[in-house]
């Protein structure tokens, strides 16, 4: 039996030792809260507070209920700045305020301030805890002010040099303080004008920012140009990984959850879907207007109904790609606001050409089944509907960006509407003016 099969079966202290912090967390989401403090309790602190920070903010919320205050105290102590910061967030009042008195005041003071940054910001997923140097001192002291700083930081690969007023000057990397001589000071070693963000930025483009430079952290500034935390790699990943799963949710047609789908209730999830779809049910009345409108037509060639949902599925999966495409370019910084003409040009020839070799293959379809007159018909209203499902699946995220929205809420079934209902006007407009007229 495997390590992890022993551990998911008993849980013992020998088995949990022997699982990597991340993986004995997976184990106690699974696991009632009690049974899960239980098992976190005979952990040593170090690794108790490091597994408890692998923990879902709503499973670290539910196992805290079950554990005595002065032991929840203890390990928020120990827990990284950040982690804490957003597990102190998610804790109702009233247990907030029977753990303050049992907390340091320098403990309160760090969670009151990062808990301050609005959610979405830079602010809100940095860590305080991070090694500084003054850049007066020799090498030689640097490594040992290093030194004694490393079991309370995030991490000392990189070092901040700061002025008195705790403004930036520099970073410092430890492998070059270890091979310059004794002797050198920090101030010669340090690479000036850091990359940075600010405390108000947003996470995602700190995460963008943090890449982009390919650093292993990013210092953050507040208002008045002093340092007052970094992002690391990792509080980076999640950002990307929480936006990337809320990119997702809007895609879908659906508001984000705010808890994983495996903790949702069907309450919150009837609560989150319902909206979009009732929306769309309303818009799609426009569908049938526009068929009813075209009644005569339809009648008169009833064989047009058969290509119906071809052509206004072909200009809604054409929309969703172009959507895709373009939401993503927005989120990565690939394409700005500004680029939207030139990008449109490009659509066009390309929606073109993917209309026409789409309207190749339905009209063999329609040669076939109805006649030459209803082939040409079916042909032209695909190369149109594929145009203009493309260029509004491009230009739809660019409008709501313009608007201060987020373009993943041009979803791919707002998408799929509009092309809808564009999609039946197009094609029985078009066969009412080479059937009939």
């Amino acid at each position: 039996m495997s390590k992890t099969l022993l551990a998911a079966a008993t849980l013992s202290p020998e088995a949990a030792d022997a699982l990597h912090p991340a993986d004995l967390a997976a184990l106690l989401e699974r696991r009632a809260p009690t049974e899960a403090w239980g098992v976190l309790a005979r952990l040593p602190l170090a690794r108790r507070a490091e597994t408890f920070g692998y923990l879902d903010v709503s499973s670290q919320v539910a196992i805290a209920q079950a554990a005595e205050l002065s032991a929840l105290a203890e390990l928020l102590a120990a827990m990284d700045a950040d982690e804490r910061a957003d597990f102190w967030a998610a804790l109702d009042d009233g247990l907030r305020e029977r753990l303050s008195p049992a907390l340091a005041a320098a403990e309160r003071e760090d969670i009151r301030r990062l808990a301050s940054y609005p959610p979405g910001t830079a602010g809100a997923v940095m860590t305080s805890e991070y090694a500084t140097l003054r850049p007066e001192l020799a090498a030689r002291e640097a490594i040992e002010a290093l030194r004694g700083q490393a079991q309370s930081k995030e991490t000392i690969h990189v070092a901040y040099v700061l002025s008195p007023q705790r403004r930036l000057l520099g970073t410092v990397l430890l492998e070059d303080l270890v091979i310059a001589a004794a002797e050198t000071r920090v101030e010669t070693l340090m690479r000036r004008d850091p990359p940075f963000v600010r405390a108000e930025d947003d996470a995602e483009a700190a995460a963008r920012a943090l890449a982009k430079y390919d650093l292993p952290a990013i210092p953050v500034v507040n208002g008045g140009e002093m340092m007052v935390g970094i992002i690391t790699a990792d509080d980076a990943m999640d950002v990307a990984a929480e936006e990337a799963t809320e990119d997702f949710h809007k895609a879908g047609g659906s508001a984000g959850l705010g808890v994983s789908l495996r903790e949702a209730t069907s309450a919150l999830l009837y609560r989150k879907r319902i909206t979009w779809l009732i929306v769309l049910v309303f818009a799609n009345i426009f569908s049938g207007a526009g068929i009813a409108a075209f009644e005569e037509v339809i009648a008169a060639n009833v064989a047009l109904v058969f290509f119906l949902p071809l052509l206004i599925d072909s200009g809604g999966n054409a929309g969703s790609q172009s959507a895709t495409l373009m939401v993503r370019a927005l989120a990565t910084g690939d394409a700005q606001l500004s680029d939207w003409a030139r990008m449109m040009g490009r659509e066009m020839a390309v929606a073109s050409l993917l209309g026409a070799s789409m309207a190749l293959a339905v009209s063999l379809i329609g040669l076939v089944r109805a006649g030459p007159e209803v082939a040409l018909v079916v042909a032209l209203s695909m190369v149109c509907t594929v145009l203009v499902g493309s260029l509004v699946g491009l230009s739809l995220p660019v409008l709501l960006s313009r608007f201060g929205f987020d373009p993943a809420t041009a979803s791919a079934p707002l998408i799929t509407t509009i092309a809808d209902v564009s999609g039946v006007l197009i094609y029985f407009a078009i066969a009412s003016a080479l059937l009939v007229g």
